[in-house]
């Protein structure tokens, strides 16, 4: 195959198929309300997701409402999120966006969202203080059923491992290549699937290569075995 475009939507396809064959098609859980879920997206950056699900787990016991996390003292709101971790970014970040969006839209609303191109769409979520690409798609995925692709750590290195994408690659090149190879329907699945992918098998350090069902197609694996 000397088509590049086409050999990348091949390895594509494969890795979707043998991940859906060993892992299943997950079952899309009820939707957050999408400020609930930016919020979280905020709070989950660089940190696990233990981490980002305590804090605002504290942000919400703290807090009745987005209002009142708009309202607080920055420094109280820091203190409430430690737990996330880099509070001390997040807190303004959080606020600064809550601000965004109640001076645009009159409401913390941003269900308005799913009636837009999901290009459209994603490109007001990025114009947000603390909003790139990946926070942006996990909303529009996972709370508005937007055709989007997000790429966090796991995905982005599962997928240039196989040779989807560069080493290099940065996560937005990632979402690209994905996005534009791959039918919409499949990015729900195939994110779920290569983020477990990437925790219990292809991990950073210490990949088990051995179990891995991509393995035979594995460029990653050719190179360092």
């Amino acid at each position: 195959m000397t088509d590049p475009a086409a050999r990348t939507a091949a390895i594509l396809a494969t890795t979707h198929q043998r991940l859906a064959a060993a892992y299943g098609l997950p079952v899309r859980t009820p939707p957050a309300d999408p400020i609930d879920d930016l919020v979280g997206a905020i709070l989950s950056q660089n940190t696990s997701d233990i981490n980002a699900g305590r804090a605002f787990a504290a942000l919400r016991a703290a807090y009745p409402t987005w209002q009142a996390v708009l309202d607080a003292a920055t420094p109280e709101l820091i203190e409430v999120i430690r737990s996330g971790g880099l509070a001390n970014q997040k807190a303004p970040r959080i606020q600064q966006a809550l601000a965004a969006i109640l001076a645009a839209r009159g409401a913390f609303d941003l269900t308005w969202l799913a009636g837009l191109p999901a290009t459209e769409a994603r490109r007001w979520l990025t114009a947000l203080p603390g909003i790139g690409a990946k926070s942006a798609s996990i909303v529009l995925l996972f709370s508005l059923g937007l055709p989007v692709f997000p790429v966090d750590t796991h995905v982005r290195r599962v997928l240039t491992r196989v040779g989807a994408a560069p080493s290099v690659a940065t996560p937005d090149a990632v979402m690209a290549v994905v996005e534009a190879a791959l039918p919409a329907d499949w990015f729900y699945p195939f994110h779920r699937n290569l983020i477990r992918h990437g925790r219990e098998v292809c991990k950073a350090q210490q990949p088990r290569c051995t179990v891995c069902p991509l393995a035979d197609f594995c460029a990653w694996r050719r190179q360092n075995q």
